[in-house]
């Protein structure tokens, strides 16, 4: 089990700040491909992979990064400075 975590107008589009789920995904596009099929709130969301950011175990990652022991991978807006 992976907890996913949505921050922001991410968490208000998809309608929960969080869900635990079974993958089959080995990186993060994989599971976001997998989410995408999920419903059409999540194909939404993740349809521009420029307008947010990734972390795994509370760390930034890329798209490409592997899920294989993740715990927490967390979806949010890019982060701006001021």
């Amino acid at each position: 089990m992976i907890d996913l975590i949505y921050f922001s107008w991410i968490r208000e589009r998809i309608g929960k700040p969080s869900e635990s789920i079974e993958t089959r995904a080995a990186t993060v596009i994989e599971l976001i491909e997998e989410l995408k099929k999920k419903d059409i709130r999540y194909s939404e969301v993740f349809s521009d992979l420029g307008s947010f950011r990734v972390a795994i175990n509370q760390e930034l990652a890329n798209f490409d990064a592997s899920i294989i022991e993740a715990k927490e991978i967390a979806f949010f807006p890019p982060m701006t400075g001021g």
